[in-house]
C-alpha cells in the first residue's frame, strides 16, 4: 500500500457525486507548488463518505490544504492526442490550513497542559 501526503492550495473547488451505491465522492484537485522556478503539479482528489458531503462547502478554490491518501494512476489520451497519466489521491484525511473558504473553519489544535500530558 502506499500513502502519500500533499501540502498546497485547492485549484478546483469540490464538485459532489455519487457512486452507484449511493455514496458520497467530494471530487477536486490541489496545486502542490513546489517553489517560484519550478511548475506546480496537480492533484486529481476524491474524498469518499459522510465528510464528503460536510467538508464540500470548505474545499473551495485558494483554500490552503494539506490532504494524505493513496495514490492511483489514470491513463488517457488529451485532446491532442498525446497520451499522458494522471495521478488521483484517495484521500484518508484533510486538513485545512486557514485562508479562503466559504466559511472560515476555526483551527483545531491540541494542547497539553504539560510534558506528561503529551500522548507519545
Amino acid at each position: 500500500m502506499n500513502v502519500i501526503s500533499i501540502a498546497g492550495n485547492i485549484s478546483k473547488d469540490a464538485e459532489i457525486r455519487y457512486t452507484t451505491t449511493g455514496d458520497p465522492v467530494a471530487n477536486f484537485s490541489v496545486a502542490d507548488n513546489q517553489g517560484k522556478d519550478k511548475e506546480a503539479i496537480f492533484w486529481n482528489a476524491g474524498l469518499y463518505g459522510k465528510r464528503a458531503e460536510s467538508l464540500a462547502k470548505f474545499l473551495v478554490k485558494g483554500q490552503a490544504v494539506t490532504i494524505s491518501g493513496t495514490v492511483s494512476t489514470n491513463k488517457y489520451t488529451d485532446k491532442n492526442g498525446i497520451d499522458r497519466i494522471g495521478y488521483n489521491i484517495r484521500v484518508n484525511d484533510v486538513a485545512l490550513q486557514g485562508g479562503k473558504g466559504s466559511e472560515k473553519p476555526q483551527e483545531r489544535s491540541i494542547r497539553a497542559e504539560s510534558i506528561d500530558d503529551v500522548p507519545f
